[in-house]
């Protein structure tokens, strides 16, 4: 018997590959030419000016002709007084904020999802997606006026209940830390409940049923039918959060911060703008190195985050 010879298809060659892909999904790569230029334009583009890190960086001679420093500004700010301090406050402040402020938004979720009234299910959501709007500026307005002790609506109660003067919360240390993280909470856990609504509408309508017939109470469903469907999307937000870490808002901590309660406010990012813009003119070379210090932690505490989550269980970003 004779073999019958199997004929391949001409091998194609690059540019025709490219044609072809081109002429399948032209208009999803016209969709992401604006994406990419911008990230291209503000994330990749300025990576060029992170080694002012490691020159001695004068604006009269650029970046290029500014010599070369080498470690010299790390070591400055691993030996200086603030560093322990500043890591301390980025810490506390970054695992507070942490540990409270990604379970609110799931069990937000999760009892915004078992309502059954829908007019008091949109009015609650719609009360607590309006802070997110408000900028730092006004947010931080109205923490100094509700807690001031003289004109304050707390102020005003302690005053008529106890005869006294309440002490001043804005300008306490300790009081600091819990008036970040718990505004912060207050601010955007409506908004962040939005990405675990969505899971939650992905549930399977047959096991919520299924239970009923079985005569499981709403907290059973709750605990062992809707949780589980958003644990995936909570390990990946937790894991994009541990990557951002070490990043404390700048904004809101500098409009907060003031003489007496530095000592616990005092955070890198606040002290990296500090050096690198406001001490006597700036010193950019090490702000920078500050900056890239801190992004290299986050970076560091990211892949840790996603290899044990990856160990753990399936979910992972890679």
């Amino acid at each position: 018997m004779k073999s019958k010879t199997v004929l391949k298809p001409p091998a194609r060659s690059f540019a025709g590959r490219i044609k072809r892909e081109l002429e399948r999904n032209g208009q999803l790569y016209v969709m992401i030419i604006l994406p990419v230029i911008y990230i291209i334009i503000f994330a990749y583009y300025p990576m060029y000016g992170l080694q002012i890190a490691f020159r001695k960086f004068n604006p009269a001679l650029g970046i290029m002709g500014s010599p070369w420093a080498g470690m010299q500004h790390f070591r400055r700010f691993f030996n200086s007084p603030q560093f322990g301090n500043v890591i301390v406050n980025t810490l506390v402040l970054s695992f507070y904020n942490l540990a409270a402020g990604v379970p609110i938004p799931i069990i937000l979720a999760l009892g915004l999802n078992a309502m059954r009234n829908k007019i008091l299910k949109k009015t609650v959501q719609m009360a607590t997606y309006l802070p997110h709007f408000i900028s730092s500026v006004v947010m931080v307005g109205m923490l100094i006026q509700m807690f001031s002790p003289r004109v304050g609506m707390f102020g005003n109660l302690y005053s008529l209940m106890t005869g006294q003067l309440m002490q001043d919360i804005n300008a306490s240390p300790k009081a600091f830390v819990h008036m970040y993280v718990w505004s912060g909470i207050w601010q955007n856990m409506g908004w962040s409940s939005i990405i675990y609504l969505a899971a939650l509408s992905n549930v399977d309508s047959e096991q919520t049923e299924a239970a009923l017939i079985d005569g499981t109470t709403r907290l059973q469903r709750v605990w062992y039918i809707d949780f589980p469907a958003i644990v995936p999307t909570a390990v990946i937000l937790l894991i994009m959060n541990a990557g951002q870490m070490m990043n404390v808002g700048v904004e809101k901590v500098l409009l907060m911060q003031n003489n007496l309660n530095i000592s616990t406010s005092e955070v890198i990012s606040t002290y990296s703008y500090k050096a690198g813009l406001s001490a006597g003119g700036g010193d950019f070379s090490y702000g920078t190195a500050i900056g890239m210090f801190n992004s290299v932690i986050n970076l560091i505490l990211l892949v840790v985050v996603n290899g044990i989550s990856k160990r753990v269980s399936d979910t992972s970003l890679w």
